[in-house]
């Protein structure tokens, strides 16, 4: 029997390369284009603080869980290095088509339980809603030893707070679409707080918990024609 990880590539896999097959490129800035206006503010934050830490081009950046380049754009812009991981190789291989295969970007298969770099290897971390595909504590740890002194992890991600949010996780795991060890290991307040603890420090954003309502409002609140 498949482990959920797995799954999870298997899944990824196929999409990545159904899209690679059909010639399918889409826009880099996936934050901007793909998700609701109401939705993007969580992202557009996250873009503004990836362009605070990369100080200058000869940072060294790891992206881990980067799928394929929905939210990679603005760390390759900077013109710093910039290392994008995943379990999927199909995933990488359309991030690169995605982002027009720049020059200062380096794609690697690579389980975020398991990173593959030596300690400080990175002055900043990136992650993009992939929490969950890795146990919290084991990838916080990898995150912190890759880290170099100083370094700086920075991560949007939604938190296992709100019950609309977690009632369509389910929905999806019971369709098949999400496994069953990724709705556990959603991220919580304890987890930033043990962020906290292991770090030494955290700013954290929080964004509106009824976003949702934002779809069905609009249509009550557009105006009249």
């Amino acid at each position: 029997m498949k482990t959920d990880k797995e799954i999870e590539s298997d899944r990824y896999e196929a999409r990545a390369r159904n899209a690679l097959e059909a010639n399918s490129s889409p826009a880099p800035d996936g934050a901007s284009t793909a998700l609701p206006p109401a939705l993007r503010a969580p992202y557009h934050r996250y873009a503004q603080c990836i362009r605070e830490a990369i100080e200058e081009a000869s940072c060294s950046v790891l992206e881990i869980g980067a799928g394929t380049g929905m939210f990679s754009a603005t760390a390759v812009a900077t013109g710093a290095r910039v290392v994008a991981t995943d379990i999927s190789m199909s995933s990488l291989e359309l991030l690169r088509r995605r982002l027009c295969d720049p020059h200062n970007l380096e794609t690697r298969v690579a389980d975020m339980e398991a990173l593959p770099f030596e300690d400080a290897a990175f002055d900043v971390v990136l992650c993009a809603g992939s929490l969950s595909y890795g146990d919290n504590d084991t990838v916080m740890n990898e995150i912190f030893r890759v880290l170099k002194p100083g370094g700086r992890f920075i991560c949007v991600d939604s938190l296992d707070h709100n019950p609309v949010y977690r009632l369509n996780r389910w929905i999806q795991y019971l369709r098949g679409l999400r496994t069953r060890s990724t709705i556990a290991r959603m991220p919580t307040l304890r987890l930033i707080r043990a962020y906290e603890t292991r770090f030494g420090s955290v700013r954290t954003w929080f964004f509106g918990s009824i976003t949702w309502l934002a779809p069905l409002l609009g249509v009550f609140l557009s105006p009249a024609r």
